[in-house]
């Protein structure tokens, strides 16, 4: 079993940057990702990553949003600049085991409680 908690969310203005982060209970070989959520919407993709650093995002946050990780430190994180109101969602930090990337979230096994980004205009 592994424990997510993720740290960073809050409020910012259009157009300024914030960096979440997200901590991992113990080492694992595992793809980790963001997603995030919208009210009335569905969870939708973000970004991840996986144990040797490959990493794959969402097209409306391409050049906007860069995903890490440490793995020594067994932390992920996503710097996220040049925000806009539609990034305002809850941000889930999620992994998987195995080095295949999905951006669909049935099929990431471990999940973080979420926290709240909001981007006023």
């Amino acid at each position: 079993q592994v424990q997510l908690v993720e740290s960073g969310g809050g409020l910012v203005q259009a157009g300024g940057s914030l960096r979440l982060s997200c901590a991992a209970s113990r080492r694992t070989s595992t793809t980790m990702a963001w997603f995030r959520q919208a009210p009335g919407k569905e969870r939708e993709f973000v970004a991840a990553v996986t144990w040797s650093g490959t990493t794959q995002y969402e097209d409306s946050v391409k050049g906007r949003f860069t995903i890490s990780r440490d793995n020594a430190k067994n932390t992920v994180s996503l710097q996220m600049s040049g925000m806009k109101p539609d990034d305002t969602a809850v941000y889930f930090c999620t992994a998987r085991a195995g080095s295949a990337i999905f951006t669909t979230p049935g099929n990431y096994e471990y999940w973080g409680q979420g926290t709240q980004v909001t981007v006023s205009s």
